[in-house]
C-alpha cells in the first residue's frame, strides 16, 4: 500500500510527536498508537514503542510498552504485519506524560536520522531484517525485566535496528548489535547474580 504524500515527507520524529497532540489529560490506547502509525514501516512501530522505555519519566512504562514490544518483534521475525491483540491494543498510556518523554527524545532521533544513508545493504535484506526480529524479541523480554535502567540499552539497540531497516543503513545494524550484546550481558549478570543470592537464601534458610 502507497504511503499518503504528507507520510511519505514527513519524517519520523515529527509523525511521533504528532501522535501525541490533543488535550494533555487525555489518554491513548496502544491500539490508537499502532493505528496512527499504519502507515509507516514496520520498524517505525518498534520506535515509537521502544523510544519512551530510552528515558525515565513514566512509571511502569517498560511493562506497558514490552508487551507490545514482543508481539511486534515477533511479527517482524515472521515478516507477518504488525497487530495487536484487542486486550493489548485496550491499554492506555497518559498523553501527556507521553509527550514528556518523547520531546526529551526526539532530539537525539533527530540526531541519528541525520547520519542515515543506505550503506552495507546485505545487513538491512530480508534475511537480516528476520534475525533482527529474534534478536529484538529477546532484547524486547530484556526490557521487561525488574533491572533497574536495564530497559534503556535493549531499547536502543531496537531503535538502532529500526532506523537500519526503514533506511537501509547496516552501520546502524552493526551498532544495533553491539548494543544488544550489550544488553543480553548485562542481564544475564543481573540474572546470575539474583540465582545465586536464591540459592545462598536457600542454603542459609534450610542448611
Amino acid at each position: 500500500m502507497d504511503q499518503p504524500d504528507d507520510l511519505r515527507t514527513e519524517r519520523l520524529s515529527e509523525t511521533l510527536l504528532r501522535l501525541t497532540e490533543g488535550p494533555e489529560e487525555g489518554r491513548l490506547s496502544l491500539g490508537d498508537l499502532v493505528q496512527g502509525m499504519a502507515a509507516r514501516a514496520h520498524p517505525a512501530l518498534l520506535i515509537l514503542f521502544a523510544l519512551p522505555n530510552t528515558l525515565p519519566g513514566i512509571p511502569g512504562t517498560s511493562a506497558v510498552l514490552g508487551v507490545p514490544l514482543i508481539f511486534l518483534t515477533l511479527q517482524q521475525a515472521l515478516g507477518r504485519d504488525p497487530w495487536l491483540p484487542g486486550i493489548i491494543a485496550r491499554r492506555s498510556i497518559g498523553r501527556k506524560a507521553l509527550r514528556s518523554v518523547l520531546t526529551r527524545a526526539l532530539p537525539w532521533l533527530r540526531k541519528g536520522e541525520s547520519y542515515l544513508r543506505p550503506r552495507l545493504l546485505p545487513l538491512t535484506g530480508k534475511l537480516a531484517e528476520r534475525l533482527i526480529g529474534l534478536i529484538s524479541v529477546v532484547l524486547s523480554l530484556i526490557i521487561m525485566l525488574p533491572i533497574p535502567f536495564g530497559n534503556m540499552i535493549p531499547a536502543l539497540a531496537i531503535i538502532c535496528f529500526s532506523l537500519a531497516l526503514m533506511e537501509k543503513d547496516g552501520v546502524w545494524t552493526l551498532a544495533g548489535a553491539v548494543l544488544a550484546a550489550a544488553s543480553l550481558l548485562i542481564a544475564s549478570t543481573v540474572l546470575w547474580a539474583l540465582l545465586k543470592a536464591g540459592i545462598f537464601l536457600l542454603i542459609e534458610a534450610f542448611g
